[in-house]
């Protein structure tokens, strides 16, 4: 399930036109994303590695799961499909917020996306797709916090701007 295409949007995500993700990235155009942040019972959240061959953000850790819908594809339904290819796990997700970010990465590269972010509830542990991630592990909010402000290059760019706001957003008794 490869994925080589984004949709080009405006920033009130009105899809404009498709294009090769790569070329995307290297162009700096805005695109849609979705960023997915899994949550046990010990309200942990389940972090990736992503995989070592990854054109950027590689052997980073970020966020449970994350890509970009295609043309008309539902976000909901492309966040729960790529959830269940990238870690092996299916649960209810539910929209918290979407944001715009435009950073420059590693390979002159640039991620300009609107980022909708979605959380969900699991226990299972996850069954790794090896194309997509090379390892994870679970880390309670405060522990993450404090390693993006001592080690911030081990995590990816939106995963660093996502995830305080995400738990701004989030009543700490009900993460799901």
């Amino acid at each position: 399930m490869e994925r080589n295409n984004v949709v080009l949007v405006d920033e009130n995500d009105n899809a404009i036109a498709e294009m090769e993700k790569l070329a995307a990235h290297e162009q700096g155009y805005l695109h849609r994303a979705f960023s997915v942040f899994i949550f046990n019972d010990k309200e942990e959240l389940l972090l990736q590695q992503r995989a070592n061959h990854k054109y950027h953000g590689a052997g980073l850790w970020t966020n449970t799961c994350c890509s970009h819908p295609q043309w008309e594809e539902d976000v909901d339904s492309s966040a729960k499909e790529r959830l269940k290819y990238e870690m092996g796990l299916t649960c209810d997700l539910r929209l918290i917020y979407s944001f715009i970010y435009n950073e420059r990465v590693e390979n002159n590269l640039t991620e300009h996306e609107l980022d909708y972010i979605f959380i969900g509830h699991s226990n299972q542990s996850p069954v790794l797709n090896q194309d997509e991630a090379q390892d994870y592990k679970w880390m309670n909010a405060d522990e993450i916090l404090m390693d993006i402000k001592v080690n911030p290059s081990h995590y990816t760019v939106w995963f660093r701007q996502a995830f305080p706001e995400l738990l701004s957003k989030i009543d700490k008794r009900k993460r799901y």
